[in-house]
C-alpha cells in the first residue's frame, strides 16, 4: 500500500510526500522506509515505525527510526540529527492534536 499527502514542513511544502508501507497492524503499528532520494539519490533508506501501546493511563505512542548504521560513515551523523529534530517536532504536533481531540 501507498501513502501519499502534501508536505506542510516549512520550506518543503511544494513536495509530495510517498511512501511505501512496510508493515500495518491496525491500532498498533505502523511502518514505512525513509526514502532519502529527495536529497541523497540512490542512497539506504531507514525504518520508520509508529506504535501503540494500550497503558493504565490511556494509549503510549512510541516512534523509532533504525537503520542508521547502515548509511555511509560520512552522513550518517547528519542524517540522524536532522532526523531526530523532525520527529521531534512532528511529536509535539501528535501530542497538540490529540490535546484537541481528547
Amino acid at each position: 500500500m501507498i501513502s501519499r499527502g502534501q508536505i506542510t514542513y516549512p520550506g518543503y511544502e511544494h513536495l509530495k510526500w510517498e511512501v511505501l508501507v512496510q508493515k500495518m497492524e491496525p491500532e498498533r503499528l505502523f511502518s514505512f522506509p525513509w526514502d532519502p532520494d529527495l536529497e541523497y539519490p540512490g542512497q539506504t533508506s531507514t525504518l520508520v515505525e509508529f506504535r501503540l501501546e494500550e497503558t493504565p493511563t490511556g494509549t503510549l505512542l512510541t516512534l523509532t527510526e533504525s537503520g542508521f548504521d547502515q548509511i555511509p560513515a560520512d552522513r550518517s551523523l547528519e542524517a540522524f540529527r536532522r532526523n531526530e529534530g523532525g520527529w521531534t517536532g512532528q511529536m509535539k504536533k501528535i501530542e497538540r492534536h490529540v490535546a484537541q481531540t481528547t
